[in-house]
């Protein structure tokens, strides 16, 4: 029988602070806490992928480390486009300083996790440009062998939804990180928040996943008109690695 699987825990969005369509982002999240607490298999690590706070204050990210402190496991966390990388990075400890991209390596044991700053200060819209694919390159040559998933928040895809590609990655960015990605057969998996939606394509022949807010959803819209909510319900992601190979399930909840 094989081992039980590795199971590395992906929640995005969770925009504490907000006060979109009078949702509260902290019930939700506390929801998706519970919701992952009651599932059979405890998971061995957990990346959130940006968008941590709606406004990148030190009390907003406090909140965010008391509310996922049940899961008993290390935040291994990226900055969104609404996070500040100071306030983020004095939080959860991270290095590098100042306005630095706040970018590292963590292994986890049988897979390693790279989380990759894709944000632009002030900006929505993302960018892998000030070395930050250099970096890449290199971090991954440190380890060729073992499976690794890159977590980045602004999926380096073409989303087909016009109001998202206009706040997506830059071209010449997902164009550069696909070039990266040809070197480095060892990444098994981009995973990827911002888009508050699961859309799965694929970049490089490497899979690359977003998966839904804890808070709100996007409604899908292929028309170039301004971003709206939806009702579909929140969710979070489970990447399984099992005899090498990686998986990833969506798993949503009832936020209410």
């Amino acid at each position: 029988m094989s081992a039980a699987p590795f199971l590395l825990l992906q929640i995005s969005d969770t925009h504490l602070g907000a006060d979109w369509k009078g949702a509260e982002p902290d019930e939700c999240l506390l929801r998706a806490v519970e919701a992952i607490l009651e599932l059979p298999q405890r998971a061995d690590a957990l990346v959130i992928s940006g968008d941590l706070t709606q406004n990148g204050t030190p009390e907003e990210y406090e909140r965010v480390r008391q509310l996922v402190a049940p899961l008993d496991l290390e935040p291994h966390v990226l900055p969104g486009n609404h996070d500040l990388r100071g306030p983020l990075r004095e939080a959860f400890g991270l290095p590098g300083e100042g306005q630095e991209h706040v970018s590292y390596a963590v292994d986890l044991g049988p897979l390693r996790l790279i989380c990759l700053d894709s944000t632009i200060p002030g900006g929505e819209a993302g960018s892998l440009d000030e070395g930050r694919l250099e970096w890449l390159d290199r971090t991954l040559g440190e380890e060729r062998e073992k499976p690794t998933v890159i977590a980045m928040h602004h999926p380096p895809l073409i989303t087909a939804l016009p109001t998202f590609d206009a706040i997506g990655l830059a071209p010449e960015s997902r164009a550069g990180l696909g070039e990266v990605l040809e070197r480095h057969p060892q990444v098994a998996r981009v995973v990827a928040g911002h888009v508050h939606r699961v859309i799965v394509g694929e970049l490089a022949g490497r899979a690359v996943v977003s998966i839904p807010s804890t808070y709100l959803q996007a409604r899908l819209k292929f028309s170039p008109t301004s971003i709206e909510m939806s009702s579909d319900p929140p969710g979070f992601a489970i990447h399984a690695l099992r005899d090498g190979t990686l998986t990833s399930h969506v798993q949503t909840f009832r936020a209410s």
